[in-house]
């Protein structure tokens, strides 16, 4: 493994003049995608290793959501016709003889998480399911169950993953603001909020400015004065959340392509843009943190569905972002920490080809002050990647 530790060179991303993040909440199509496809995953390593004793080769992190159609009125409305969901990637389908059944775990796995997050969504009516996985091509599976005689897994592609710490004050505004308005204490309080809702934050300077995309479901609107009063209280919601994050004014527009007609609002069935009005796709999304940051460095792989055994597009986007933080977090001196991470295809998972580390020190400190504690804790975290599969299976780590 090639290390390499050096300073930032440019001022910090929180101090310059313009800044612009996005977050994706789990109604947005994008993000159904990706959920999909990470359940998918999270699904077959489960039944893997409890048919077969580890986690075979697979990545499904391919998938597509073509929008349905629907018609939404003040108290109610109708899907007119289903959303379209298509599962696609690569999967191991037979070992010895024995069948696993891929098709039926997709659609298991996918009415599932729909159910569980979607309140207003019929995972039964209201979509229909296309599965699309075939089995992976006999050079990957073969280097796949080379890991059974090596000691760490081997990367099955040459990817490279980022992560960086700490989050500024726009990023932690624009993830707490989606959060929070789309929390069970929320949604409690406002039903009329859907589950699909976007944010886009913009500080320009000091000043802090959000526009949030909030799917109202029809349902729970009466009339255009309720329409308003609901968004008043999404915007009341999001001021109450950024103070929260520790910033006592934002300024907060929501649904601004909202016209004064009720044809003309972001009025739903389902309380999602899937039904009619927008299409997503995997990787699409948030990034592996959560968060889609302009001005930071990102990774165009999609980390959701990718298997989390030796896939480094997954693997290196955690592991990079828990290196920044941990640097951040315990080496007196760093105020910032970036980490790039370069697998190649074949080689074990914990030794990358790169791994790079950029830091912004405090002032009067000197990078040789502390390398030697950056170094350690950057092999401490890859030595520990051959376990990290076993967190990813639960679906507790933040992909998206």
């Amino acid at each position: 493994m090639q290390l390499q530790i050096s300073l930032l060179d440019f001022p910090a991303v929180g101090v310059q003049p313009i800044e612009i993040v996005e977050r994706k909440g789990a109604g947005h199509p994008d993000s159904i995608c990706d959920a999909l496809a990470e359940e998918l995953s999270n699904t077959l390593s489960r039944y893997y290793l409890d048919h077969f004793g580890l986690i075979l080769h697979h990545n499904v992190d391919k998938g597509l959501l073509c929008g349905g159609r629907t018609r939404a009125v003040f108290g109610g409305g109708e899907v007119l016709e289903p959303i379209e969901l298509f599962l696609a990637g690569r999967a191991t389908e037979n070992v010895g003889g024995a069948r696993v059944p891929l098709q039926e775990l997709a659609v298991e796995s996918s009415r599932g998480w729909l159910k569980q997050h979607l309140r207003y969504l019929d995972a039964e009516r209201h979509v229909r399911l296309h599965c699309h996985i075939r089995p992976g091509s006999a050079e990957l599976t073969e280097l796949f169950l080379r890991q059974r005689e090596a000691s760490i897994p081997l990367a099955n592609d040459t990817s490279c993953g980022v992560g960086y710490a700490p989050l500024d004050d726009l990023e932690n505004v624009v993830l707490q603001v989606e959060r929070h308005l789309n929390s069970p204490a929320v949604q409690a309080a406002c039903p009329a909020i859907g589950e699909d809702i976007k944010v886009m934050g913009v500080r320009r300077g000091g000043r802090i400015s959000l526009t949030v995309a909030c799917a109202m479901v029809a349902h729970h609107i009466a009339d255009m004065p309720a329409y308003l009063a609901a968004k008043s209280q999404v915007a009341e919601f999001a001021r109450a959340a950024a103070r929260q994050a520790g910033v006592q004014t934002v300024e907060v527009a929501v649904n601004a392509g909202d016209g004064k007609t009720a044809d003309s609002i972001y009025l739903t069935v389902t309380g999602t843009s899937a039904e009619a009005g927008d299409d997503g796709e995997v990787g699409r999304g948030n990034r592996a943190n959560g968060l889609i940051a302009f001005y930071r460095p990102m990774s165009m792989e999609a980390a959701a569905g990718k298997n989390p055994v030796s896939h480094v597009g997954k693997l290196y986007n955690l592991l990079a972002r828990r290196i920044a933080q941990e640097v951040v977090g315990e080496v007196k001196g760093v105020a910032e920490a970036y980490c790039c991470l370069l697998g190649q295809i074949g080689r074990p998972i914990d030794d990358p080809e790169v791994a790079d580390l950029k830091l912004r020190l405090a002032p009067g400190v000197n990078l040789p002050e502390v390398e030697a504690q950056v170094g350690e804790i950057t092999r401490h975290h890859l030595a520990s990647v051959g376990s990290l599969w076993r967190e990813a299976i639960t679906g507790s780590i933040l992909l998206f």
